[in-house]
């Protein structure tokens, strides 16, 4: 993005509202991107996009109002390589930083590299995959009922269809959300290519352009970790970034991980037809969740047809004819086995952080031997003028707590002192996992209290004991709660039910302003509302929730 600034002489002002009448008039033009005019010196200056829009016509729209007229103009440099602040990525961590550091009044150069503009989410990650899902869930409940006496035809499904529409909603929501808020970014330039540290304060681009900057911000994200597979490479495989653009149908897929990427990818896809299975190398799905949530949530996955083959280690892959041939040896039995794919494999065993070709070596900023970015409270890295927000450092990766960590970062980037930074704070925060039924939690679970030496209770109902549930026909699930004894106060929950991660931010907020768990029990929740099971599995620390009668407490 061309940048170019002139000065002007501008007669017939008397008073402020015409210096921000002016203004205003030149900020609603296309292509400009700073106006700064002064009604008691005359004087104006208009940072602009020649490519966008001319001088002239920028003269010309001031003396087209009559009452104010342009004496004189002249163009100066404006320095196109230095900026207040550096912002490298263009997903949702880079984009809330651009935002706020635009709110703040800092130019700001953003640099994309690798996905289109908007990054993981809107491209590759939760929105094309919770569009999959959904629209696999409307095949799914038009096709079975939980009712006696409701039967239904197979559902006309067109996959070809879907996964256009997919794509139209991408190209819509990357317009919305991202390319179309730069116009409204008046300090912020976009450039394309890959970033790498000369210095603390110096970055060049595509290894030409050299650009430096008071702060930077790191927001490069993470990518697919593909595990070193005798063959894996030869024979080709898919991951998100690519699965989701196959408008064919795949006849079968074999899923590398269980964890909650490959979950809800089996849960879509299986939805739509296609064969899944299910390769995990340890002793069970979502292996970082206590054994009770991995057991629910495979059970009910797998009455839909899914197979999965805990305990699995691949050693090779190859290609015979139009078929893989996949081996490795089951660590459970110590058998080896061979299974044939005449589909595709899909890669779904974790993600690693960009940030091996940032040269971060260089100038001394720290990393975890996982390649994540070591920051502090303030999203610091070990240099105090670098920062590193979203999926490359080392906090909790979540879309939204990505775009959270831009925001703050750019705060502090553009802070006069440290005692004016903010901090990052993840108590209550609430997770997802969009099967279905969903896997929901927030703060600490069994192990975790343990690990700390915290003392705690838990009260775990199953969706059996929930009049809502019951009514629906569909008690797939529990809700756990888990306390602290002495103080009664929530320690976290671990929700395993249809939608339930509406359920979570009740309980996210009572962690986070220390609602204890008797107010819970205590509290209002309409009846036949999958919300009441956070009252009945509060309520059951105390009493047991079966014998109770529907609407007693």
């Amino acid at each position: 993005m061309k940048t170019e600034k002139i000065k002007l002489e501008i007669t017939g002002m008397t008073c402020e509202h015409c210096a921000v009448s002016i203004s205003k008039l030149l900020k609603n033009k296309h292509g400009v991107q700073d106006v700064q005019i002064n009604y008691k010196t005359g004087q104006g200056e208009v940072v602009f996009n020649p490519d966008l829009i001319s001088k002239d016509v920028i003269v010309h729209t001031i003396n087209n109002t009559k009452q104010y007229k342009v004496k004189s103009m002249s163009c100066c440099n404006i320095d196109t390589s230095h900026y207040d602040v550096i912002i490298i990525g263009g997903g949702s961590a880079a984009f809330a930083a651009a935002i706020e550091c635009n709110n703040q009044g800092k130019t700001t150069l953003l640099i994309n590299g690798g996905l289109p503009i908007g990054g993981t989410c809107v491209n590759i990650g939760c929105v094309p995959s919770k569009f999959l899902i959904r629209a696999a869930e409307t095949i799914y409940h038009g096709s079975h009922s939980n009712f006696e006496g409701i039967s239904f035809s197979p559902p006309s499904v067109n996959f070809q269809k879907i996964i256009q529409q997919k794509k139209q909603l991408v190209a819509e929501m990357q317009k919305k959300k991202y390319i179309g808020l730069l116009d409204n970014l008046e300090l912020v330039r976009v450039v394309e290519g890959l970033a790498t540290f000369v210095d603390e304060k110096t970055i060049v681009v595509n290894e030409k352009e050299e650009y430096t900057a008071d702060k930077i911000i790191i927001a490069t994200g993470a990518t697919t970790q593909i595990p070193p597979i005798e063959g894996l490479k030869e024979v080709g495989y898919l991951t998100n970034a690519t699965l989701f653009d196959l408008e064919e149908k795949p006849e079968s897929l074999t899923i590398l991980g269980a964890g909650y990427i490959g979950l809800e990818i089996a849960s879509a896809y299986n939805r739509m037809g296609v064969k899944i299975r299910i390769i995990e190398f340890t002793e069970r799905a979502i292996r970082n969740q206590m054994p009770d949530i991995s057991e629910e949530i495979q059970k009910h996955l797998a009455n839909e047809g899914i197979e999965f083959y805990p305990n699995h280690r691949i050693d090779k892959v190859e290609r015979v004819g139009s078929k893989i041939i996949i081996k490795g040896k089951d660590f459970k039995t110590n058998a080896p086995f061979e299974f044939v794919e005449n589909g595709h494999i899909v890669v779904a065993t974790g993600t690693t952080p960009n940030t091996k070709l940032l040269g971060l070596e260089k100038i001394g900023v720290a990393k975890l031997p996982s390649g994540h970015i070591i920051v502090n409270e303030f999203l610091q890295t070990s240099v105090p003028t670098i920062f590193a927000v979203g999926d490359c450092n080392q906090n909790p990766p979540y879309v939204y707590t990505a775009a959270y960590e831009g925001k703050i970062a750019a705060i502090n980037a553009s802070a006069c002192c440290v005692e004016e930074f903010k901090r990052v704070d993840y108590t209550g925060l609430p997770w997802v996992i969009f099967t279905d039924p969903q896997v929901a939690g927030v703060g600490m679970d069994e192990a975790e209290c343990e690990r700390k030496n915290i003392p705690y209770e838990v009260s775990k109902i199953s969706l059996s004991d929930v009049p809502r549930a019951i009514a629906a026909m569909d008690t797939r699930g529990f809700v756990k709660l888990i306390r602290h004894p002495e103080t009664d106060k929530l320690l976290g929950a671990r929700i395993v039910a249809p939608e339930g991660g509406e359920l979570v931010m009740e309980l996210s907020l009572a962690i986070k302003y220390g609602i204890t768990v008797s107010e819970l029990a205590e509290s209002l929740h309409p009846y036949l509302t999958l919300s009441e099971a956070i009252k009945l599995a509060a309520i059951g620390f105390k009493k047991n929730v079966a014998a109770l009668s529907c609407c007693a407490s």
